[in-house]
């Protein structure tokens, strides 16, 4: 079924008849993972009833709230930590071997490939980043006339189609010398910056690339496309759209579309052909829903169909670039493999993978769990989920389930359509302008039943996840050379606000008819119905975090024991409890190839994250189905401030905005410091540390964990340090909260 792979993909790897394109290894780490499991399973329940038996013996009100609060916090945790179990249960490695592709098939028969790349900014997402990863792709080690890249323009902005004009300029020499060099590195810019070995024209290849980065930059800085940088009448016109057009604007404007590169019409320095390279802004209004993202996506989609009509299609992120030129070959390996040995192959998904990270990565944007080890489980049952970037997709995916097809509303749209125009021909054109119309998926299938889905700020969870309820399964496919690379926010804030909006749409799926702990349970079996659950309630992590960071700390400031003592036997059950999940959770990174200093960082951030963007992102969740205005989707901003980049690289965080979400970390940390600093005096007082050892131990590991925020709060003086006023507020509110616990307690 679709809860397990077939047993026929084991079978495949072993036919000797036809070259091996690709293996498939169970971890050894399976029946350790499922022994644990049930063992820590058992240890919770045992835990959850030592709990319920403190409720029911309450005798006071306020105990009977502090048994209730830590029963609700520690059953939530159990199910949380039961979730991260379902990547543990079936864990497969895979490997490919692109090398045999030239026995199975020619590079002529290879099949056509779109490319979509998503932007949305020109000052948040610079449009030199867009024209790195857009030439990172161009210049794939694949046939030039079956590749098509299409740009989306969401910002509606000349900066970002003047940029893109450039770079098809730069591409006939770029492309030709990482040909003819055989360059790996095919983003020019990562290859420029690295130690690259001297070939022919190397210094003037990159003196062309730096002579289009400052037009380019000029260009932005400068906010509007001037005459001078104006080369032709084509391209006058193009930009005519913008300045002879009245009321043209980011949320009201017209499609745009402008083909820049044209296969069999332009070719690079050598007579080769260039791929096509399309810049696409689709219609907006302000009077019509756009669906961010995945309308973008989705406008691609169909406009892509119109021209190109590609059966394969990647997805990138701006700023994501191709850092393996045999990307495409790794996914042959698995597309062009017998049908029989992977049945329903939907997409195949790239890790999200990541530069410029600082040695410790503190602020765990690696998210290794998140696109390496828990993957890896999913991959052994129905396939990983879609990331949003860095993946390839079956174009017929979109139309419904293998088994129900979803026919679109006009046959031009088919994933089965057969081109037979040129994507410039004035029918072609027209069409694909139509299809791009703000009002275009009014009374359609579009966003519900096709294509890439509508109902949560996450749109790729969401679309994958619906995908793989229809039926579709998916492949991880990890090599050792990260086939992708992108960018990192490089502050507590940008990160924060990140993983809160990423929460809300979460929630939104999560508490939804389509939540994964029922509906994905029925469609797709309950382990990975379980795994989907994981991501989906992602934000109830705040309400045991929250919990656990306050009350036991609150309890031991006015002399309350929550906590079995040293001499209990209770207690070893809590030890147990903590060093098994830490431990495990420790194990599996560093086996992932990760260190003692990311997984601590990780850890870290992972509390962090539960007193700021979890907790908010509740909050938001809950505002917003209250009816009361919340805030809406925010691009994460990619552009590097020199002295914020230095701290970064130093490994020091970076605070420096006034942000309510930093308000609850600072008052953890200075209500933590207080407990453990009391509880640290009582046991040198009374010589004894059976009483209150756990609020006390808790209490310093927190204490352990905010040294960031410490230094921040009092020690720093640099731009990047906790704002003054936020340390006031907080410390005044961390006061108030433990007068009102004194007065309570």
């Amino acid at each position: 079924g679709l809860q397990y792979r077939s047993s026929k993909e084991m079978e495949g790897n072993n036919n000797t008849t036809k070259p091996l394109l690709h293996t498939l290894k169970f971890s050894g780490r399976t029946w350790v993972n499922r022994v644990f499991a049930a063992v820590y399973t058992c240890a919770i329940f045992a835990l959850l009833y030592h709990q319920a038996l403190s409720v029911v013996h309450s005798t006071t009100l306020v105990s009977f709230f502090i048994s209730l609060s830590m029963l609700i916090s520690d059953v939530l945790l159990g199910f949380m930590w039961s979730t991260t179990q379902s990547f543990r249960m079936r864990p497969v490695h895979r490997q490919e071997f692109p090398g045999n592709l030239d026995k199975v098939t020619s590079r002529k028969d290879f099949p056509a490939m779109d490319i979509f790349i998503c932007t949305a900014d020109p000052y948040k997402e610079p449009p030199v980043s867009v024209v790195n990863t857009a030439l990172s792709v161009m210049a794939y080690d694949y046939p030039t006339e079956k590749l098509s890249v299409y740009v989306s323009d969401d910002g509606g902005s000349e900066l970002t189609l003047f940029a893109l004009m450039e770079a098809a300029k730069f591409a006939s020499h770029w492309l030709p010398f990482c040909r003819e060099n055989k360059i790996v590195e095919r983003c020019p810019d990562a290859y420029f910056k690295s130690n690259y070995s001297r070939c022919s024209n190397t210094e003037k290849i990159k003196m062309m690339y730096e002579s289009m980065k400052v037009r380019v930059e000029k260009v932005v800085e400068k906010g509007k496309v001037g005459d001078e940088y104006i080369t032709g009448e084509q391209e006058r016109q193009a930009f005519n759209k913008w300045t002879v057009q009245e009321g043209f604007t980011r949320q009201d404007h017209p499609t745009v579309i402008q083909v820049l590169l044209e296969i069999g019409k332009d070719e690079d320095i050598t007579g080769h052909s260039m791929p096509n390279l399309i810049y696409v802004s689709r219609q907006k209004s302000r009077m019509s829903a756009h669906h961010f993202k995945a309308g973008a996506l989705n406008v691609l989609l169909r406009v892509s169909a119109i021209m190109t009509n590609a059966p394969i299609i990647l997805t990138l992120d701006c700023d994501m670039y191709s850092n393996d030129p045999q990307t495409p070959h790794r996914v042959l390996c698995y597309l062009l493999s017998d049908p029989a040995v992977r049945p329903n192959l939907g997409y195949v998904q790239f890790p999200q993978r990541f530069h410029g990270l600082n040695k410790d990565d503190i602020y765990a944007c690696e998210f290794k769990s998140l696109f390496q080890t828990n993957p890896v489980g999913m991959d052994g049952l129905a396939g990983t989920s879609y990331v949003g970037t860095g993946c390839f997709f079956s174009r017929r995916v979109f139309f419904g389930g293998p088994s129900s097809f979803v026919a679109p509303e006009i046959p031009e749209l088919s994933p089965n359509h057969v081109i037979d125009k040129p994507i410039q021909a004035q029918q072609v054109l027209a069409l694909a302008h139509h299809v791009a119309g703000c009002n275009y998926e009014n009374q359609t299938n579009w966003g519900s039943k096709m294509g890439f889905r509508y109902g949560s700020l996450v749109e790729d969870y969401y679309t994958g996840y619906r995908l793989q309820c229809e039926g579709w399964n998916s492949v991880f496919c990890h090599p050792q050379r990260a086939a992708f690379l992108g960018d990192v926010p490089i502050t507590l804030n940008d990160v924060l606000n990140q993983t809160k909006r990423w929460s809300v749409g979460l929630l939104e799926v999560g508490f939804s008819k389509y939540c994964p702990s029922t509906f994905g349970a029925r469609a797709m079996g309950p382990i990975m119905g379980h795994c989907y659950a994981h991501y989906a309630f992602w934000a109830i992590w705040s309400i045991p975090i929250t919990i656990y960071a306050f009350l036991p700390q609150l309890a031991l400031l006015n002399g309350v024991t929550i906590f079995p003592k040293v001499s209990d036997p209770w207690f070893f059950l809590y030890v147990f409890l903590f060093l098994g999940a830490y431990g495990q959770d420790c194990l599996d990174f560093v086996l992932a190839q990760g260190t003692l200093g990311r997984w601590w960082s990780d850890q870290r951030m992972w509390m962090i994250r539960g007193l700021s963007s979890y907790l908010f992102g509740l909050f938001e969740y809950v505002t917003k189905h209250l009816g009361i205005a919340t805030q809406g989707f925010n691009v994460t901003s990619k552009v590097l401030d020199d002295e914020q980049s230095k701290r970064y690289d130093q490994g020091t965080f970076e605070f420096g905005v006034q942000s309510l979400m930093f308000v609850p970390l600072a008052m953890a940390a200075i209500i933590n410091l207080m407990a453990f600093l009391v509880g640290f005096v009582e046991v040198f007082r009374s010589r004894n540390l059976v009483g209150s050892f756990v609020e006390t131990f808790i209490a310093g590991f927190v204490v352990l964990n905010c040294w960031p925020l410490y230094e921040a709060m009092v020690f720093r003086t640099d731009k990047g340090r906790m704002p003054t006023k936020t340390t006031i507020i907080s410390t005044l509110l961390a006061c108030a909260l433990y007068i009102a616990a004194s007065l309570t307690l």
